[in-house]
C-alpha cells in the first residue's frame, strides 16, 4: 500500500501558480456533519481541536468519513504538546495547525515533534498505527516527513513580530493567522478591521512570502477574504459550520415571525 498522498501540503508549494484555496471551519464534532461539509466542495476542511470539544477519538472518526472525498482535511490541535502531536499523527492526520506561536524556537520545536529521530522526537508505533496503516504502507517511517504539513499560527503581537523568523524555521510549511485573537492581543477585541491590525496581518503575509512560505487567515466576510487574497494569501477559510447553521435557523425562523432575534452575519474571527 502506497502512503496517501498530501494533496494540500502540495498545494501549498505550488502557491504562486494556482488559485486560493478555500477552506471551511468544522466545530460540530461529528464524522456525519464533516461527512456533509465534504460534498459540499471546499479545498480543505479544518477540524477544530482547540476550540470545539474534540478528542483524538472524535478526530479520528472524521479522518475516516473524509477519506473517500477529495477535501483535504486539517487538524487543529489546542496546544503543541509532543505527546497530542505524536497521537493525532499516528491516527492518519497528515496536516496539523497549532496555535499560538510565538517565536523560531517554538516553530522548531513543533517540527521535532513530527519528526522520526534524528531529526526529531516522534514516537515510532510502527503496526498500531493508522498512518502506516497498521503497517501496509512499507517503508512509512522514512517517507512520513514528505506527507506531513505543519501549519503555525500567529495570533498575537509577538508572533507578529517575530512572522519572518517563524516562516523561515525548516519544517514550517505555512502561517495562518487569527484574526481574533491577533485584535484581541492588539487591544482591539472583535475588530479585526481596526487599521492597526490590518496593517500587522499584512506584515504577516509579506514576512511568510519573503520566506518563500504559504500564508492562510480565517475571512468569513467576502470583502476581507478578496483582500487578502489580493494580498498574497494562498488559503482561507470562508465559512464556519456553527455560525452558517446558526443563521440559516435564524433567517428561517424569522420569516414566521417578526420578533425572532436578527441575523448576524458575524462568525466570530
Amino acid at each position: 500500500m502506497q502512503l496517501p498522498d498530501n494533496h494540500f501540503k502540495s498545494a501549498l508549494q505550488q502557491m504562486t501558480s494556482i488559485s486560493p484555496r478555500y477552506g471551511i471551519w468544522a466545530g460540530m464534532v461529528s464524522a456525519y456533519h464533516a461527512e456533509i461539509l465534504a460534498t459540499t466542495g471546499h479545498d480543505w476542511i479544518l477540524l477544530d481541536g482547540e476550540h470545539a470539544p474534540n478528542t483524538v477519538p472524535t478526530l479520528l472518526g472524521q479522518l475516516q468519513a473524509l477519506a473517500a472525498y477529495p477535501v483535504n482535511p486539517v487538524v487543529r490541535i489546542p496546544h503543541g504538546d509532543p505527546a497530542l502531536i505524536k497521537q493525532v499523527l499516528d491516527i492518519g492526520a497528515q496536516s496539523l495547525m497549532v496555535p499560538m506561536v510565538e517565536s523560531a524556537a517554538q516553530a522548531a520545536a513543533l517540527v521535532r515533534a513530527m519528526r522520526y529521530p534524528p531529526a526529531g522526537i516522534r514516537g515510532v508505533g510502527g503496526g498500531l498505527i493508522r498512518a502506516t496503516r497498521w503497517d501496509a504502507v512499507a517503508d512509512y517511517i522514512p517517507q512520513a516527513d514528505q506527507a506531513l504539513c505543519l501549519v503555525v499560527q500567529i495570533e498575537s503581537s509577538l508572533g507578529v513580530e517575530n512572522a519572518a523568523q517563524i516562516a523561515a524555521v525548516e519544517g514550517v510549511d505555512a502561517i495562518f493567522i487569527g484574526p481574533a485573537d491577533l485584535s484581541t492581543s492588539m487591544g482591539h477585541a472583535g475588530n479585526a478591521s481596526h487599521a492597526d491590525v490590518q496593517h500587522s496581518i499584512r506584515h504577516v503575509i509579506d514576512s511568510c512570502l519573503a520566506q518563500g512560505k504559504a500564508c492562510g487567515i480565517l475571512a468569513p466576510n467576502e470583502q476581507d477574504a478578496r483582500r487578502y487574497v489580493e494580498w498574497g494569501c494562498s488559503f482561507i477559510a470562508i465559512s464556519i459550520d456553527i455560525p452558517l447553521l446558526r443563521q440559516a435557523a435564524l433567517a428561517s425562523l424569522a420569516r414566521f415571525r417578526a420578533s425572532s432575534l436578527s441575523v448576524s452575519s458575524k462568525q466570530g474571527y
